[in-house]
Parts: C-alpha cells; sequence; structure tokens
C-alpha cells in the first residue's frame, strides 16, 4: 500500500543510492550468501509502519511473518538453519523507509520481506537491490513499484491496475451512473484512481462525474466534500487510506449524501469503521485482497494467531505470512541465499500454495491474477459481498 510524495521522493531516491553506491558496482551487484556460517539463521528483514498514522497495520503483518518463521523453525528451519525476523519501521514515510532498510542490510537480512505504504517502499527499492537482497513484497502495490524495473522486485498483492479493473468492474455492475473518484495525491491512490477513471469512461460504462484530490491528514474535508456533491454522483470511490477515509466517509454522510461509498484496500482497518462510526460505514463497500475474515478454510491458522498473539489477525497478516514462507521456498530451490540465485527461484515458482492461490509470477514480477474482491462493512466489520443476483 502506499504512499509517495512527489518531490521529497525523488530527494530520498537520490540520497538512498548515495548511501549504497559503497555496496556495489551496480543493482544486484552484491552476494549476500557470500561469508555466510551455515551454522547462522538466515535471517529476513521487515519493514512496517511501527509509528505514524497507519502504525496499527504493522503488528499485523509482523505478528503474522513471525508465525510463519516459528512454525518453519518448529518442522527444522531451511537448508537445516533456523529462520530469524527482523523489523523495522518505515513509518509510512520515504525517509524512514530509507533509514530503515539501510538499518536491515547492516544486519545481514537475506530477503526482504516488508512494504506497506508504496511511498515509503520505493525508496528502499534501490538499496536492497544494490545490496542484493530480493524483496518480497506483501502489500505495497503502486505500479511505479513495478516500473521501476528491478529484477529482485516482487509484489504478492494485486496491484494498482487490477484493483482499478475489480472497483470499475463492481460499480458498473453494481447499477453506477456517475461515480466520484477521491485520491490523496500520492503515487498509491492516485494512480488507482486514474485508472479506474480511464476504465469508466470507456463507452457504455458508468461516467466519471469528478477526480478530486484531498490533502492528507487534514480534519475537515467539506470543502472538497462540496465540490464531489455539486456532481450530483450516485458512487464514491475513496482509494486512499483509513484515516482520511473515515472523516470522508462520515462527512459525506453528514453532508446529506444518499448514495454509495466505495473505498480501496488502504482504508480496509477496522479503525476506518471507527472513525466513520456505524452509521457512516454501514454498507459502504471496499475493493480488497483477502483478508483474515474473508479466508475459506482457515480457522485453524487464525486460532494459531490468536493463541499466540491474544489477539484476531487483521489486513495483510496473510499476506505477511505468505512472504515468509514463499522466501523459504525460494532459498530451498535456490540451495542458499545467494540473491540471484534465490531471484531465479522466484521466477521459477509455478503452483506454490498461498491463501490468494497458486502462486506463478508474470515476467513483470506480479501476480498472474489480481485476486481482488469486494468487501462490505456488516455488524461493525468488513465482510465478503455476496454476488448481486
Amino acid at each position: 500500500m502506499h504512499k509517495a510524495y512527489g518531490t521529497t521522493l525523488a530527494a530520498v531516491m537520490a540520497s538512498a543510492a548515495l548511501l549504497t553506491a559503497g555496496c556495489g558496482q551496480g543493482l544486484l551487484s552484491g552476494d549476500p550468501g557470500s561469508g555466510e556460517k551455515k551454522n547462522e539463521p538466515i535471517v529476513l528483514g521487515m519493514l512496517i509502519p511501527q509509528s505514524g498514522s497507519e502504525a496499527a497495520i504493522g503488528p499485523y503483518m509482523s505478528n503474522a511473518a513471525q508465525l510463519a518463521v516459528d512454525e518453519i523453525n518448529a518442522k527444522g528451519g531451511v537448508l537445516g538453519r533456523t529462520l530469524e525476523l527482523k523489523t523495522a519501521d518505515d513509518a509510512c514515510d520515504p525517509q524512514t523507509a530509507a533509514a530503515g532498510a539501510n538499518k536491515l542490510v547492516t544486519e545481514g537480512i537475506r530477503v526482504s520481506i516488508g512494504g506497506y505504504c508504496s511511498g515509503a517502499t520505493l525508496p528502499t527499492l534501490p538499496i536492497f537491490a544494490k545490496a542484493g537482497i530480493p524483496m518480497i513484497i506483501p502489500a505495497a502495490n503502486s505500479q511505479e513499484l513495478v516500473d521501476q524495473k528491478l529484477k529482485n522486485v516482487f509484489l504478492i498483492n494485486g496491484t494498482g491496475t487490477q484493483q482499478a479493473a475489480a472497483a470499475a468492474s463492481w460499480m458498473a455492475k453494481d447499477g453506477a451512473t456517475k461515480v466520484a473518484l477521491m485520491h490523496d495525491n500520492t503515487s498509491y491512490s492516485k494512480d488507482i484512481a486514474v485508472r479506474t477513471q480511464t476504465l469508466l469512461d470507456e463507452p457504455g460504462g458508468p461516467e466519471t462525474a469528478i477526480l478530486e484530490a484531498v490533502t492528507p491528514k487534514e480534519s475537515d474535508y467539506s470543502a472538497n466534500i462540496t465540490k464531489v456533491l455539486a456532481k450530483k454522483p450516485d458512487y464514491v470511490y475513496w482509494t486512499g487510506y483509513f484515516q482520511e477515509g473515515g472523516l470522508i466517509a462520515r462527512q459525506l454522510r453528514q453532508a446529506g449524501y444518499k448514495g454509495k461509498i466505495m473505498v480501496g484496500d488502504g482504508s480496509v482497518s477496522p479503525k476506518l469503521i471507527e472513525i466513520a462510526g456505524p452509521e457512516a460505514a454501514t454498507g459502504l463497500y471496499a475493493t480488497m485482497t483477502q483478508t483474515p475474515d474473508t479466508l475459506k478454510g482457515a480457522e485453524n491458522w487464525i486460532a494459531d494467531y490468536k493463541k499466540k498473539f491474544g489477539t484476531d489477525p487483521g489486513p495483510y497478516s496473510n499476506q505477511a505470512y505468505d512472504a515468509v514462507r514463499l522466501a523459504a521456498e525460494a532459498v530451498t530451490k535456490a540451495d542458499g541465499t545467494d540473491g540471484q540465485k534465490v531471484i531465479s527461484a522466484l521466477e521459477a515458482i509455478d503452483g506454490f500454495s498461498m491463501f490468494s492461490g497458486p502462486l506463478k509470477f508474470t515476467p513483470e514480477h506480479t501476480l498472474s491474477t489480481g485476486g481482488f474482491q469486494i468487501l462490505v462493512v456488516k455488524d461493525g466489520k468488513f465482510a465478503l459481498q455476496d454476488d448481486l443476483q
């Protein structure tokens, strides 16, 4: 998922390249497997939001990753070695993320399995690439990540392109005629909104009433909402994060909006329902990849998570769990932690079983199938929406 910050981001990426300039002569020139002692743990690194507005997501991801590590170690580890998880805070902030990535590199990680906000994940790409570290990204999904065309980067969440297609398809199926698209002008959010606009405006489908950008971290979006409601939409699709999404949903209803509201995957959190309030949140739709609540046959896994951590798993728990399992599979197939060999092993994956289904990467290192589904808020939580009859 998925924030980016314009010129600040460009500056951070430039500084990231300078910070890692001494690590090798080119991208992926490093060999993280060299000099390893075979009795040492294989260290996995996870950048997640541990502070800032998205901090609620961090524990869901790190707990699930630790659960996978513990399960694998209980069965003998990988190639006779234990796995070890090291985490660092990215705060969904490019500068914090770049510092955290460099910290993980110095701590000797062999595979990166983190990445929630795209804007914070983006500047870490050259850092991990320079160090020769494969990246399995469980949540961040901006098309910008794919557009870097880095060989070490693999996404196991659906892309913005796939999410936009799911959103446009659902709204057309649900009878939308005029759709207001609202985003926060960040890489992730604007990308989904613009791609959805392109799909909606194809002949025969709903039309885009307005493409409205808001400023994140504000408390009053009445000016934006007034502009949106003036266009008389029957659907509003917010593509940013839960903090703003909850406020926008609540303020839309307070302003008298009676139409339907949908949010993107960055807003799928119990916090959105809490911020919006039960009246505004009930009936709200979301485009989202699988969550623990919507996984069929995952009751035992959810029980194991709850037994270990004393709380239910949340959004991106299952993707983080699978990222560890996929890293272990690739290291096993590569017969070691050499970055190039692990990347080749990931590219050759065909049918590896994950919560989202059998895995096979496209040539761009994205999922062959997007896996997006439609959720709806019922009884105070996000649940899987039944198909319209």
